[in-house]
Protein backbone atom coordinates (compact mmCIF):
# COMPACT_ATOMS: atom_id res chain seq x y z
CA UNK A 1 0.00 0.00 0.00
CA UNK A 2 1.56 3.28 -1.00
CA UNK A 3 2.27 5.83 1.87
CA UNK A 4 -0.23 8.43 2.85
CA UNK A 5 2.79 11.13 2.06
CA UNK A 6 2.67 9.58 -1.28
CA UNK A 7 -1.00 9.65 -1.69
CA UNK A 8 -0.80 13.40 -2.56
CA UNK A 9 3.22 13.76 -3.86
CA UNK A 10 5.64 11.99 -3.97
CA UNK A 11 7.57 12.11 -0.50
CA UNK A 12 11.15 13.95 -1.66
CA UNK A 13 12.47 17.69 -1.32
CA UNK A 14 11.24 19.67 -2.48
CA UNK A 15 7.87 18.98 -2.76
CA UNK A 16 5.87 21.47 -5.13
CA UNK A 17 2.20 21.93 -4.11
CA UNK A 18 -0.78 21.48 -6.55
CA UNK A 19 -2.89 24.08 -6.50
CA UNK A 20 -4.71 22.55 -10.07
CA UNK A 21 -7.13 20.58 -8.21
CA UNK A 22 -10.59 21.36 -9.59
CA UNK A 23 -12.38 19.08 -7.17
CA UNK A 24 -11.40 21.25 -4.10
CA UNK A 25 -14.81 23.10 -3.10
CA UNK A 26 -14.47 26.34 -2.30
CA UNK A 27 -14.90 28.00 1.01
CA UNK A 28 -16.92 31.46 1.04
CA UNK A 29 -14.88 33.00 2.87
CA UNK A 30 -11.43 32.41 1.40
CA UNK A 31 -10.24 33.95 -1.67
CA UNK A 32 -10.90 31.48 -4.59
CA UNK A 33 -7.87 32.21 -6.34
CA UNK A 34 -5.71 30.81 -3.33
CA UNK A 35 -5.32 26.98 -2.89
CA UNK A 36 -5.99 26.22 0.97
CA UNK A 37 -3.98 23.37 2.18
CA UNK A 38 -6.57 22.85 5.17
CA UNK A 39 -9.34 22.47 2.99
CA UNK A 40 -9.98 18.48 2.11
CA UNK A 41 -10.97 17.30 -1.87
CA UNK A 42 -13.60 15.44 -0.66
CA UNK A 43 -17.45 15.95 -1.84
CA UNK A 44 -18.91 19.22 -0.62
CA UNK A 45 -20.55 17.17 2.27
CA UNK A 46 -17.79 16.83 4.25
CA UNK A 47 -16.81 20.25 6.20
CA UNK A 48 -13.90 22.01 4.72
CA UNK A 49 -10.50 21.03 7.34
CA UNK A 50 -9.86 24.30 9.84
CA UNK A 51 -12.52 26.10 7.18
CA UNK A 52 -15.33 25.09 9.47
CA UNK A 53 -13.42 27.22 12.18
CA UNK A 54 -12.48 29.92 9.83
CA UNK A 55 -16.69 30.47 8.87
CA UNK A 56 -17.20 30.30 13.06
CA UNK A 57 -15.00 32.79 13.92
CA UNK A 58 -14.76 34.66 11.34
CA UNK A 59 -18.20 36.49 12.22
CA UNK A 60 -17.79 39.90 9.67
CA UNK A 61 -17.53 37.95 6.77
CA UNK A 62 -13.80 39.26 5.73
CA UNK A 63 -11.64 36.24 4.49
CA UNK A 64 -8.42 35.28 6.07
CA UNK A 65 -5.35 36.07 4.04
CA UNK A 66 -2.85 33.61 3.03
CA UNK A 67 0.26 34.29 1.68
CA UNK A 68 0.80 31.82 -1.50
CA UNK A 69 3.66 29.22 -1.21
CA UNK A 70 6.45 29.51 -3.63
CA UNK A 71 6.45 26.60 -6.09
CA UNK A 72 9.06 24.87 -5.01
CA UNK A 73 8.29 24.19 -0.95
CA UNK A 74 8.70 20.96 0.74
CA UNK A 75 5.13 21.13 2.14
CA UNK A 76 2.14 18.52 1.70
CA UNK A 77 -1.26 19.11 3.30
CA UNK A 78 -2.15 15.00 3.28
CA UNK A 79 -5.61 15.62 5.14
CA UNK A 80 -7.95 15.05 2.16
CA UNK A 81 -6.26 11.46 1.89
CA UNK A 82 -9.48 9.30 0.78
CA UNK A 83 -10.58 6.26 2.56
CA UNK A 84 -13.13 5.07 0.64
CA UNK A 85 -14.42 1.50 1.11
CA UNK A 86 -12.02 -0.88 -0.42
CA UNK A 87 -13.60 -3.71 -2.65
CA UNK A 88 -11.23 -6.18 -1.07
CA UNK A 89 -9.58 -7.18 2.11
CA UNK A 90 -6.00 -5.95 0.16
CA UNK A 91 -6.66 -2.94 -0.05
CA UNK A 92 -7.30 -2.23 3.84
CA UNK A 93 -5.90 0.26 5.46
CA UNK A 94 -5.52 -2.14 8.89
CA UNK A 95 -5.58 -5.50 9.50
CA UNK A 96 -8.41 -6.53 12.55
CA UNK A 97 -5.60 -7.01 14.88
CA UNK A 98 -4.51 -3.39 14.00
CA UNK A 99 -7.89 -1.83 14.21
CA UNK A 100 -8.80 -3.66 17.45
CA UNK A 101 -5.03 -2.19 19.30
CA UNK A 102 -5.78 1.16 17.82
CA UNK A 103 -9.70 0.88 19.38
CA UNK A 104 -8.24 -0.25 22.58
CA UNK A 105 -6.00 2.23 22.96
CA UNK A 106 -7.99 5.23 22.08
CA UNK A 107 -10.96 3.97 24.23
CA UNK A 108 -8.64 3.63 27.30
CA UNK A 109 -7.47 7.00 26.69
CA UNK A 110 -10.84 8.53 26.80
CA UNK A 111 -11.99 6.49 29.87
CA UNK A 112 -8.64 7.24 31.85
CA UNK A 113 -9.27 10.90 30.73
CA UNK A 114 -13.14 10.97 32.09
CA UNK A 115 -12.56 8.99 35.13
CA UNK A 116 -9.27 11.50 35.69
CA UNK A 117 -12.29 14.41 35.94
CA UNK A 118 -14.10 12.27 38.35
CA UNK A 119 -11.65 12.07 40.55
CA UNK A 120 -10.22 15.48 40.15
CA UNK A 121 -13.67 16.98 41.15
CA UNK A 122 -13.76 14.65 44.21
CA UNK A 123 -10.06 16.30 45.54
CA UNK A 124 -8.11 13.51 44.96
CA UNK A 125 -6.10 14.95 42.65
CA UNK A 126 -4.80 18.54 43.08
CA UNK A 127 -3.26 21.61 41.40
CA UNK A 128 -3.79 21.68 37.38
CA UNK A 129 -4.95 18.59 35.34
CA UNK A 130 -5.13 18.68 31.52
CA UNK A 131 -7.48 16.55 29.89
CA UNK A 132 -6.89 14.98 26.08
CA UNK A 133 -9.92 14.19 25.19
CA UNK A 134 -10.63 14.49 21.19
CA UNK A 135 -6.78 14.07 20.67
CA UNK A 136 -6.55 10.63 21.06
CA UNK A 137 -6.24 9.57 17.41
CA UNK A 138 -3.07 11.47 17.02
CA UNK A 139 -1.51 9.61 20.66
CA UNK A 140 -2.17 6.00 19.18
CA UNK A 141 -1.61 6.77 15.57
CA UNK A 142 1.92 8.06 16.04
CA UNK A 143 2.74 6.02 19.22
CA UNK A 144 1.80 2.36 19.04
CA UNK A 145 3.79 2.06 15.65
CA UNK A 146 7.15 2.66 18.27
CA UNK A 147 9.45 0.43 19.71
CA UNK A 148 9.95 -0.24 23.44
CA UNK A 149 13.15 1.74 23.14
CA UNK A 150 11.78 4.55 21.43
CA UNK A 151 11.42 7.88 23.11
CA UNK A 152 8.34 10.26 23.87
CA UNK A 153 8.66 13.50 24.85
CA UNK A 154 5.26 15.39 25.86
CA UNK A 155 3.68 18.34 27.46
CA UNK A 156 1.56 18.74 30.39
CA UNK A 157 -1.54 17.30 28.37
CA UNK A 158 0.66 13.89 29.18
CA UNK A 159 -1.48 11.19 30.69
CA UNK A 160 -2.59 9.33 27.36
CA UNK A 161 0.74 9.72 25.76
CA UNK A 162 2.42 7.91 28.95
CA UNK A 163 -0.47 5.33 28.49
CA UNK A 164 0.01 4.63 24.83
CA UNK A 165 3.64 4.14 25.33
CA UNK A 166 2.73 1.43 27.81
CA UNK A 167 2.81 3.07 31.18
CA UNK A 168 0.48 0.87 33.60
CA UNK A 169 -3.10 3.22 33.96
CA UNK A 170 -2.34 2.08 37.47
CA UNK A 171 1.18 3.74 37.38
CA UNK A 172 -0.42 7.17 36.25
CA UNK A 173 -3.33 7.49 37.95
CA UNK A 174 -1.30 6.75 41.23
CA UNK A 175 1.04 9.44 40.19
CA UNK A 176 -2.05 11.63 39.95
CA UNK A 177 -3.18 10.71 43.09
CA UNK A 178 0.47 12.08 44.52
CA UNK A 179 1.44 8.88 45.42
CA UNK A 180 4.35 6.58 45.79
CA UNK A 181 3.11 3.60 43.83
CA UNK A 182 3.11 6.73 40.66
CA UNK A 183 5.51 6.54 38.34
CA UNK A 184 7.31 9.67 39.34
CA UNK A 185 6.81 8.26 43.05
CA UNK A 186 4.27 11.02 43.69
CA UNK A 187 6.48 14.08 42.77
CA UNK A 188 5.44 14.70 39.36
CA UNK A 189 2.08 14.91 38.91
CA UNK A 190 -0.26 15.27 36.20
CA UNK A 191 1.91 17.55 33.89
CA UNK A 192 5.54 15.56 34.93
CA UNK A 193 4.73 11.59 33.61
CA UNK A 194 8.24 10.22 33.04
CA UNK A 195 8.97 6.33 33.13
CA UNK A 196 12.88 5.40 31.98
CA UNK A 197 11.63 1.72 31.81
CA UNK A 198 9.10 2.98 28.63
CA UNK A 199 11.26 5.49 27.29
CA UNK A 200 8.79 8.70 28.47
CA UNK A 201 11.24 11.57 28.99
CA UNK A 202 8.71 13.71 30.75
CA UNK A 203 5.74 15.80 30.30
CA UNK A 204 6.72 19.03 30.67
CA UNK A 205 4.51 22.18 31.95
CA UNK A 206 5.75 25.60 29.88
CA UNK A 207 5.43 25.55 26.41
CA UNK A 208 8.41 24.71 24.04
CA UNK A 209 10.17 23.29 27.40
CA UNK A 210 10.23 19.39 26.28
CA UNK A 211 11.86 20.16 22.56
CA UNK A 212 15.42 20.86 23.32
CA UNK A 213 15.44 17.25 25.41
CA UNK A 214 13.75 15.27 22.62
CA UNK A 215 16.24 16.98 20.25
CA UNK A 216 18.92 16.02 22.43
CA UNK A 217 17.72 12.02 23.00
CA UNK A 218 17.53 12.27 18.77
CA UNK A 219 21.07 13.30 19.04
CA UNK A 220 22.29 10.42 21.37
CA UNK A 221 20.73 7.93 19.04
CA UNK A 222 22.31 9.58 15.80
CA UNK A 223 25.79 9.59 18.34
CA UNK A 224 25.28 5.93 19.38
CA UNK A 225 25.22 4.46 15.57
CA UNK A 226 27.50 6.90 14.08
CA UNK A 227 30.33 7.43 16.29
CA UNK A 228 30.27 4.37 18.88
CA UNK A 229 29.06 2.15 15.85
CA UNK A 230 25.90 0.72 17.87
CA UNK A 231 24.29 -1.16 15.25
CA UNK A 232 21.05 -1.72 16.99
CA UNK A 233 20.96 1.96 17.83
CA UNK A 234 18.16 3.51 15.25
CA UNK A 235 16.19 4.60 17.70
CA UNK A 236 13.69 7.44 17.22
CA UNK A 237 12.16 10.50 19.14
CA UNK A 238 8.84 11.69 19.11
CA UNK A 239 8.63 15.55 20.04
CA UNK A 240 4.74 16.42 20.89
CA UNK A 241 3.45 19.99 21.54
CA UNK A 242 0.92 22.16 20.43
CA UNK A 243 0.07 25.28 18.16
CA UNK A 244 0.89 27.99 20.63
CA UNK A 245 4.46 26.23 21.51
CA UNK A 246 5.21 27.09 17.54
CA UNK A 247 5.56 30.88 18.15
CA UNK A 248 8.63 30.04 20.45
CA UNK A 249 11.74 30.63 20.15
CA UNK A 250 12.88 26.85 21.50
CA UNK A 251 10.77 25.58 18.54
CA UNK A 252 12.37 27.02 15.45
CA UNK A 253 16.03 26.50 17.32
CA UNK A 254 15.29 22.46 17.48
CA UNK A 255 13.68 22.52 13.96
CA UNK A 256 17.39 23.97 12.90
CA UNK A 257 19.64 21.30 15.02
CA UNK A 258 17.61 18.47 13.97
CA UNK A 259 17.74 19.18 10.53
CA UNK A 260 21.34 20.61 10.28
CA UNK A 261 22.31 17.38 12.12
CA UNK A 262 19.71 14.89 10.37
CA UNK A 263 18.37 13.47 13.53
CA UNK A 264 15.75 10.60 13.89
CA UNK A 265 13.25 13.09 15.02
CA UNK A 266 9.75 13.72 14.62
CA UNK A 267 7.97 17.23 15.30
CA UNK A 268 4.62 16.29 16.49
CA UNK A 269 2.23 19.57 16.79
CA UNK A 270 -1.28 18.86 18.16
CA UNK A 271 -2.67 21.92 16.97
CA UNK A 272 -6.11 22.00 19.00
CA UNK A 273 -6.88 24.93 17.85
CA UNK A 274 -7.03 27.05 20.78
CA UNK A 275 -4.08 28.10 22.99
CA UNK A 276 -5.91 28.19 26.23
CA UNK A 277 -8.75 31.00 25.38
CA UNK A 278 -6.93 32.19 22.11
CA UNK A 279 -7.49 31.44 19.11
CA UNK A 280 -4.89 29.62 16.62
CA UNK A 281 -6.34 31.99 13.68
CA UNK A 282 -5.90 34.96 15.95
CA UNK A 283 -2.21 33.80 17.24
CA UNK A 284 0.22 33.66 14.39
CA UNK A 285 0.86 35.43 11.09
CA UNK A 286 0.30 32.36 9.32
CA UNK A 287 -1.87 29.73 10.80
CA UNK A 288 -0.40 26.58 8.65
CA UNK A 289 2.26 25.11 10.99
CA UNK A 290 3.42 22.70 8.48
CA UNK A 291 5.11 24.95 6.15
CA UNK A 292 7.81 26.07 9.15
CA UNK A 293 9.15 22.93 8.76
CA UNK A 294 10.24 23.63 4.92
CA UNK A 295 12.12 26.93 6.21
CA UNK A 296 14.85 24.74 7.64
CA UNK A 297 14.98 21.81 4.85
CA UNK A 298 12.92 19.32 6.46
CA UNK A 299 9.25 18.34 5.28
CA UNK A 300 6.57 19.93 6.65
CA UNK A 301 3.41 17.51 6.62
CA UNK A 302 -0.54 18.38 7.51
CA UNK A 303 -3.25 15.30 8.51
CA UNK A 304 -6.32 15.68 10.05
CA UNK A 305 -6.07 14.82 13.50
CA UNK A 306 -9.50 13.21 13.89
CA UNK A 307 -8.91 10.60 11.98
CA UNK A 308 -6.53 7.67 13.29
CA UNK A 309 -5.88 5.77 9.95
CA UNK A 310 -4.89 9.07 8.64
CA UNK A 311 -2.53 10.14 11.14
CA UNK A 312 -0.98 6.56 11.71
CA UNK A 313 0.20 6.55 7.39
CA UNK A 314 1.65 9.88 7.95
CA UNK A 315 3.24 8.45 10.86
CA UNK A 316 4.30 5.42 9.27
CA UNK A 317 6.22 7.44 6.74
CA UNK A 318 7.74 10.25 9.12
CA UNK A 319 9.01 7.13 11.80
CA UNK A 320 10.31 5.25 8.61
CA UNK A 321 12.28 8.45 7.71
CA UNK A 322 13.90 9.03 10.87
CA UNK A 323 14.71 5.46 11.54
CA UNK A 324 16.35 5.12 7.95
CA UNK A 325 18.53 8.36 9.10
CA UNK A 326 16.80 10.47 6.47
CA UNK A 327 16.39 13.06 8.91
CA UNK A 328 13.23 14.80 10.71
CA UNK A 329 9.93 15.91 9.50
CA UNK A 330 7.19 18.59 10.87
CA UNK A 331 3.75 17.27 11.10
CA UNK A 332 0.60 18.86 11.90
CA UNK A 333 -1.98 16.93 13.42
CA UNK A 334 -5.20 19.14 13.33
CA UNK A 335 -7.57 18.33 16.31
CA UNK A 336 -9.64 19.52 18.72
CA UNK A 337 -9.65 18.95 22.66
CA UNK A 338 -13.02 18.14 23.91
CA UNK A 339 -12.62 19.72 26.86
CA UNK A 340 -11.40 23.10 28.55
CA UNK A 341 -7.52 23.77 28.62
CA UNK A 342 -7.72 22.22 32.19
CA UNK A 343 -10.42 21.24 34.44
CA UNK A 344 -10.07 24.45 36.58
CA UNK A 345 -11.26 26.08 32.72
CA UNK A 346 -14.66 26.64 32.72
CA UNK A 347 -14.61 26.90 28.99
CA UNK A 348 -16.66 29.76 28.36
CA UNK A 349 -15.10 31.00 25.30
CA UNK A 350 -15.19 28.86 22.21
CA UNK A 351 -18.65 28.88 20.54
CA UNK A 352 -20.83 26.38 21.12
CA UNK A 353 -21.21 25.59 17.38
CA UNK A 354 -17.46 24.92 17.05
CA UNK A 355 -17.87 22.38 19.95
CA UNK A 356 -20.29 20.52 18.36
CA UNK A 357 -19.03 20.62 14.78
CA UNK A 358 -15.61 18.64 15.98
CA UNK A 359 -17.65 16.13 18.48
CA UNK A 360 -19.45 15.22 15.80
CA UNK A 361 -15.69 13.71 13.94
CA UNK A 362 -15.10 11.54 17.05
CA UNK A 363 -12.03 9.69 16.19
CA UNK A 364 -12.88 6.64 18.07
CA UNK A 365 -16.63 7.29 16.52
CA UNK A 366 -15.14 7.49 12.88
CA UNK A 367 -12.23 4.40 13.78
CA UNK A 368 -15.80 2.45 14.86
CA UNK A 369 -17.25 3.39 11.60
CA UNK A 370 -14.45 2.45 9.73
CA UNK A 371 -14.17 -1.04 11.18
CA UNK A 372 -17.80 -1.62 11.31
CA UNK A 373 -18.48 -0.60 7.04
CA UNK A 374 -15.28 -2.91 5.91
CA UNK A 375 -16.41 -6.16 8.34
CA UNK A 376 -13.31 -6.22 10.52
CA UNK A 377 -15.16 -6.65 13.53
CA UNK A 378 -18.18 -6.86 15.54
CA UNK A 379 -19.96 -5.22 18.51
CA UNK A 380 -19.62 -7.69 20.80
CA UNK A 381 -15.89 -7.37 20.13
CA UNK A 382 -16.08 -3.69 20.88
CA UNK A 383 -18.51 -3.89 23.89
CA UNK A 384 -15.84 -6.61 24.89
CA UNK A 385 -12.98 -4.50 24.89
CA UNK A 386 -15.25 -1.54 26.73
CA UNK A 387 -15.83 -3.46 29.18
CA UNK A 388 -12.23 -4.85 29.66
CA UNK A 389 -10.98 -0.76 29.68
CA UNK A 390 -13.86 -0.31 32.48
CA UNK A 391 -12.54 -2.67 34.66
CA UNK A 392 -8.55 -1.86 34.03
CA UNK A 393 -9.56 2.23 34.91
CA UNK A 394 -11.64 1.26 37.88
CA UNK A 395 -8.62 -0.98 39.27
CA UNK A 396 -6.24 1.74 38.31
CA UNK A 397 -8.68 4.85 40.86
CA UNK A 398 -8.88 1.81 44.18
CA UNK A 399 -4.66 0.69 43.59
CA UNK A 400 -4.02 4.83 43.71
CA UNK A 401 -6.74 5.24 46.08
CA UNK A 402 -5.16 2.66 48.55
CA UNK A 403 -1.28 3.40 47.88
CA UNK A 404 0.28 5.17 50.62
CA UNK A 405 1.61 8.75 50.09
CA UNK A 406 4.78 9.78 50.04
CA UNK A 407 7.43 9.92 53.00
CA UNK A 408 8.27 13.26 54.43
CA UNK A 409 11.87 11.97 53.99
CA UNK A 410 11.33 11.95 49.92
CA UNK A 411 11.32 15.84 50.15
CA UNK A 412 14.14 16.61 48.95
CA UNK A 413 15.15 13.14 46.60
CA UNK A 414 15.76 13.54 42.60
CA UNK A 415 16.13 17.33 43.41
CA UNK A 416 19.90 17.44 43.97
CA UNK A 417 22.23 15.35 41.98
CA UNK A 418 24.30 14.97 45.46
CA UNK A 419 22.13 15.52 48.40
CA UNK A 420 24.92 15.66 50.66
CA UNK A 421 25.53 18.92 49.74
CA UNK A 422 21.58 20.38 51.33
CA UNK A 423 19.43 17.45 51.98
CA UNK A 424 21.12 15.20 54.60
CA UNK A 425 22.66 17.34 57.23
CA UNK A 426 25.73 15.65 59.36
CA UNK A 427 24.31 13.16 61.14
CA UNK A 428 22.88 11.35 58.25
CA UNK A 429 19.41 12.21 58.23
CA UNK A 430 17.09 14.87 56.41
CA UNK A 431 17.31 18.10 57.10
CA UNK A 432 13.72 18.70 56.08
CA UNK A 433 13.23 16.56 59.62
CA UNK A 434 14.48 19.70 61.43
CA UNK A 435 11.37 20.93 62.99
CA UNK A 436 12.19 24.63 61.75
CA UNK A 437 12.74 23.91 58.24
CA UNK A 438 9.51 24.99 56.83
CA UNK A 439 10.50 27.90 59.01
CA UNK A 440 14.15 28.97 56.99
CA UNK A 441 15.64 28.83 60.04
CA UNK A 442 17.27 25.67 60.13
CA UNK A 443 21.10 25.49 60.07
CA UNK A 444 21.77 24.45 56.33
Amino acid sequence: MASAFSATAKFAQPLPLNTTSSARSQDKLSPPALFDPFRTSSSAATSPFLGSTRQLLCKSNRPLSHRRSSSSSAVVAVSDVKQKKPKSSSNLLITKEEGLELYEDMVLGRSFEDMCAQMYYRGKMFGFVHLYNGQEAVSTGFIKLLTKEDSVVSTYRDHVHALSKGVPARAVMSELFGKTTGCCRGQGGSMHMFSKEHNVLGGFAFIGEGIPVATGAAFTSKYKREVLKEPNSDHVTLAFFGDGTCNNGQFFECLNMAALWKLPIVFVVENNLWAIGMSHLRATSDPQIYKKGPAFGMPGVHVDGMDVLKVREVAKEAIGRARRGEGPTLVECETYRFRGHSLADPDELRDPAEKAHYAARDPISQLKTYMFENNLVNESELKAIDKKIDELVEEAVEFADESPVPDRSQLLENVFADPKGFGIGPDGRYRCEDPKFTQGTAQV
